[in-house]
């Protein structure tokens, strides 16, 4: 994609994620160590190097591919929330989204049944609208069932518990740049698993320690609409 000059960069949006960081902090919907975020650097020597507090590591050899330089490498757990909770009165209606209401693909298809919060709201996973959800047990990873969450009466819901779920800080990481990397090859052939032939799970830490390709805003818009334009041409 072209690089301009005159737009916002990554850094401008890690600073952007850090306010509302702090705003949910203060609100009492974010714990404190949430704060702690990983810092990502290209030292004078070209080589990568990760700082946490005062610790320095070379992740040089993590690094997947090369970025513009106005991109930045970062953690998934720093720029997201993970499997976000719901709060709302029990009498309250709501979408519940089993596995098979989520349409496997590249696109972001599903459909949900109307139920009371009270009668989901414990042993499922939450999700609300603008959240993005891919399935963590196999064949559904593999198959990119997922989807970006809109339309769900009250703006909430809830569903298997085989889903992971990412709700971006404010508006700064589009959620079609973030369900096309979830569906990327990148992300799906490089995972691993754990758990019997059957039902494997992506293994716990994954999705929260996977280097994420952050852009600018505008820049994440016109590679969605590059990818939009090229399955155009696949119908």
């Amino acid at each position: 994609m072209p690089q301009i000059a005159e737009e916002s960069t990554a850094k401008d949006l890690l600073e952007q994620i850090k306010l509302e960081k702090q705003n949910l902090v203060k609100e009492g919907k974010l714990k404190k160590s949430a704060l702690v975020t990983s810092i990502i650097f290209r030292g004078d020597d070209n080589r990568y190097y990760e700082k946490i507090g005062k610790k320095c590591v070379d992740i040089t050899e993590e690094i997947p591919f090369p970025i513009p330089a106005n991109w930045q490498w970062v953690r998934i757990r720093d720029v997201f929330q993970l499997n976000p909770k719901n709060e709302a009165d029990d009498e309250t209606l709501a979408a519940f989204i089993p596995m098979e209401k989520i349409r496997a693909g590249y696109k972001s298809d599903f459909t949900f049944d109307l139920v009371k919060w009270g009668n989901i709201k414990k042993g499922f996973i939450h999700f609300a609208n603008g959240d993005v959800a891919f399935a963590k047990i196999t064949p559904c990873f593999q198959n990119r069932k997922s989807a970006i969450f809109h339309d769900l009466p009250n703006g909430i819901g809830a569903g298997t518990t085989e889903l992971k779920v990412l709700r971006p800080y404010g508006n700064t990481i589009g959620r079609w740049y973030l369900l096309y990397f979830l569906e990327s090859p990148y992300f799906i052939d490089e995972a691993t698993f754990k758990g019997t032939a059957n039902q494997q799970r992506i293994v716990v830490g994954y999705l929260e320690n996977k280097l994420f390709p952050l852009p600018p805003k505008e820049e994440q818009q016109r590679i969605v609409a590059q990818i939009e334009k090229l399955f155009e041409q696949l119908h």
